[in-house]
């Protein structure tokens, strides 16, 4: 992916890739099901998605383009059953308010069968009760919030590890491994990062230890001095972000103009180690982090598989933890649409996603039942050496953080 530099910060390039998929997803005008199950035909399934191709985190839309790749390559082995997949993208710029207009369209005009991945935890509540209401299946929401599958939704099948939980293994490495005691946190002030805060609260109770600093985010924030200041101030070693990519890098700029050198752990969210680094200009080598999934410079055949693939379909992108997550999200979905056969409904579907029982892509094992919608709780930890490498630094690891304790901290006051 070429990065183009504007106001201090990279930007990524609009390529033809993402052109042509513009084209394509507003070309549709009419309902384009032929049969009695909407969106599929006797060749077709249409799958739809939404991702921040623009806007303060568009550096997440290499989720979106991930995913269109990876059904490029699905179609290239022969689609599902003798059905190709027609993929419709939309870019909400990580506004819910497009999110709500862009998922209505899908449903009611682009007739989409099921939903795929899908950027962010404010646009995803604004539209989880519209999807579940017209009986479409989402897998695989982008986000690590609780809402996907606390209390569970008959058609929605979450993949990406509970922010609490990676925070909680961030901390229990943090004091057990490293042996810091004063940790101090930056999140965005909405539920995704309120999600990873108060994870990161209850981990360190459990430590018998409290955060020594919290500082909040808000998504049109550009000058985030006073944030560096409080930190530096509260004397926290290490520190815990739950922040878009471009806040980030702002924050570990203002930091280190400060004189001050914490160690920095990040959420799976800011996972992408050569796009940090290069944001960064450097500053994000050592920054331990949260994965949940095989790194991108992985040996994992799957891996290499999905890197051929890129250089193969869109030869422009670069295959990052960013893209390559677009393919680990859909993944499950593309199994269970393999396991629901030809004869392909929504409760089939969800018949299909139900049965995976220990099922592995890139990510950690998912597994589904009648009653049981977060595929996954599990995260490994690793951390940046350069530009483009990252070692892993653990197994897959689960924080046996208790669930109903976080959900109540979080419906609550903090």
């Amino acid at each position: 992916m070429k990065l183009i530099r504007e106001n201090g910060l990279y930007r990524p390039r609009m390529m033809t890739f993402i052109a042509l998929a513009s084209i394509y997803v507003c070309g549709c005008s009419e309902p384009i099901d032929e049969g009695d199950v909407r969106g599929v035909t006797d060749d077709t399934i249409v799958i739809g998605s939404w991702a921040p191709l623009t806007g303060p985190a568009a550096l997440w839309g290499a989720v979106g383009r991930g995913t269109q790749a990876y059904f490029e390559m699905i179609n290239e082995q022969g689609g599902i059953h003798g059905r190709q997949i027609e993929f419709v993208l939309r870019d909400d710029a990580y506004q819910p308010s497009r999110t709500v207009a862009a998922v209505r369209e899908m449903v009611e005009r682009d007739r989409v069968f099921a939903f795929v991945a899908g950027v962010g935890t404010a646009s995803g509540r604004a539209v989880v009760d519209y999807i579940m209401e017209n009986e479409v299946v989402w897998v695989s929401p982008a986000t690590g919030a609780t809402h996907w599958a606390y209390p569970p939704r008959k058609y929605l099948f979450a993949q990406y590890t509970p922010y609490f939980d990676e925070a909680a293994v961030l901390v229990d490495y943090v004091v057990n491994e490293l042996g810091k005691t004063r940790v101090g946190v930056i999140y965005q002030n909405d539920d995704f990062g309120e999600s990873g805060f108060v994870g990161a609260q209850v981990a360190l109770e459990k430590h018998g230890l409290n955060v020594v600093e919290a500082v909040s985010v808000e998504v049109p924030d550009t000058d985030l001095s006073s944030h560096a200041i409080r930190l530096r101030e509260s004397g926290a070693e290490a520190i815990l972000m739950w922040l878009t990519p471009r806040h980030a890098t702002i924050i570990v700029g203002a930091v280190g103009r400060l004189g001050y050198e914490p160690q920095w752990l990040a959420s799976s969210v800011l996972a992408d180690t050569e796009l940090m680094y290069d944001l960064t200009e450097g500053a994000w080598e050592g920054v331990i982090f949260a994965a949940i999934g095989e790194l991108a410079n992985s040996a994992h055949p799957l891996i290499e598989q999905y890197r051929e693939a890129s250089a193969r379909i869109v030869p422009e992108e670069r295959a990052s933890e960013f893209f390559l997550s677009g393919f680990r999200y859909a993944e499950p979905l593309i199994e269970g649409l393999r396991r629901a056969g030809r004869d392909l409904t929504t409760e089939s579907l969800v018949t299909a996603l139900e049965s995976l029982d220990g099922f592995q892509g890139i990510g950690a094992p998912l597994t589904y039942t009648n009653n049981r919608r977060q595929g996954t709780r599990a995260t490994f930890l690793a951390r940046t050496i350069d530009g483009e490498h990252a070692e892993r630094l653990t197994d897959w690891l689960e924080s046996g953080v208790d669930i109903e304790q976080v959900i109540q901290r979080l419906e609550g006051p903090n």
